[in-house]
C-alpha cells in the first residue's frame, strides 16, 4: 500500500543502509499518519463537557530506542489524552536514564483503579504526569 514490501522488523536492522532507512521512514510515517487520524477521531467525539480524548490514556511508542542496536533507552513514547483529568497533556517530558518503561505502565494502571505495588521491572510509579 505504501510501496514497501519488506517487513518493519527486518528494516529496523538497517545497518545504516540508505535504502533501508528510506523504507523504514516510509513505514514510520504511515504509522504516525494513521495514529494522528485515530487521535483526531477520538478528539472529535463529544463526551460530557469535553471530548472522548479527555477521558482516555492512549499510549503509542516503541520498545526500542534504536531498532538497529536493540537498545531500550530513550524510548520514543507518546501519551495522549487527559486520563479523566489525571494527566497534563501538551508537554515533552524526559526522565532519568535507566527509568523502566514499566514505571509509566504502573502509573497508568493506578489511574485506572488497578493499584499494584509493581509491574514488570518497575521500581516505582513514574511521577510528573499530572
Amino acid at each position: 500500500m505504501i510501496g514497501v514490501s519488506e517487513g518493519h522488523h527486518d528494516l529496523s536492522h538497517h545497518q545504516n543502509d540508505k535504502e533501508k532507512l528510506e523504507k523504514i521512514l516510509k513505514i514510520n510515517t504511515f504509522h504516525m499518519e494513521q495514529f494522528a487520524y485515530f487521535i483526531g477521531k477520538v478528539k472529535d467525539l463529544k463526551e460530557g463537557d469535553g471530548c472522548l480524548l479527555d477521558n482516555c490514556m492512549i499510549l503509542y511508542g516503541s520498545g526500542n530506542g534504536d531498532g538497529n542496536r536493540h537498545n531500550h533507552d530513550n524510548l520514543p513514547v507518546l501519551l495522549m489524552g487527559k486520563g479523566g483529568g489525571t494527566l497534563t497533556p501538551g508537554r515533552h517530558l524526559t526522565f532519568k536514564k535507566e527509568t523502566p518503561i514499566c514505571n509509566l505502565y504502573l502509573a497508568l494502571l493506578e489511574r485506572m483503579g488497578a493499584k499494584r505495588e509493581s509491574f514488570g521491572d518497575s521500581n516505582g510509579k513514574l511521577e510528573g504526569l499530572s
